[in-house]
């Protein structure tokens, strides 16, 4: 779960330069090769559909929630990842879209220097939802700030997620980073 979660982070994170000419101003920062560092944290326990639980003994649910203690739920991680951003994806939308079509966004506000969203996500059977506030801000060109506030529900279970990250620009060419 701790991998979905992440890639939820990662998605919404790429998402910084997205541009939607309808909805959302691009944001005043370079395309390139950026990386990002973000901290974040968990609390609760994953949402996991019915089905799955029913098929689980008392102790497999018992060492699950065991192990989703001991990763540390409820203490900061942080990690460091590089994205491009090109010029390519943005006219596309494709960093935002193309991995999460089960999600929906709705802009607050959107402006060169901060863009500000909702978030809501459903799983494919509808037992899990995620919703979500997320906002990024534009230091300078080539530095941006954000957070994100996210709770996964389901099966009677919830989990809160916070997200604070700072990016920088490392330069125009991204090698071998996607």
């Amino acid at each position: 779960m701790r991998t979905k979660s992440l890639f939820v982070l990662i998605v919404v994170f790429s998402s910084l330069t997205l541009w939607a000419a309808d909805t959302i101003t691009r944001l005043n920062l370079k395309e390139g090769l950026w990386e990002m560092t973000s901290t974040h944290t968990m609390a609760g326990m994953p949402p996991i559909p019915a089905d799955a639980l029913a098929k689980m003994t008392p102790e497999q649910r018992a060492r699950m929630e065991a192990a989703m203690k001991q990763s540390g739920a409820g203490v900061p991680k942080t990690d460091v990842r590089k994205h491009c951003i090109t010029k390519e994806k943005l006219e596309k939308q494709s960093v935002f879209d193309e991995n999460r079509k089960d999600c929906t966004r709705t802009i607050v506000s959107s402006t060169g220097s901060k863009l500000e969203m909702k978030i809501h996500c459903e799983g494919k059977d509808q037992q899990m939802s995620m919703d979500g506030a997320f906002v990024v801000e534009v230091v300078s060109s080539d530095s941006a700030k954000g957070s994100m506030h996210a709770v996964t529900s389901g099966s009677g279970r919830t989990m809160n997620m916070d997200f604070t990250f700072s990016s920088k620009y490392l330069g125009p060419a991204c090698g071998d980073v996607k």
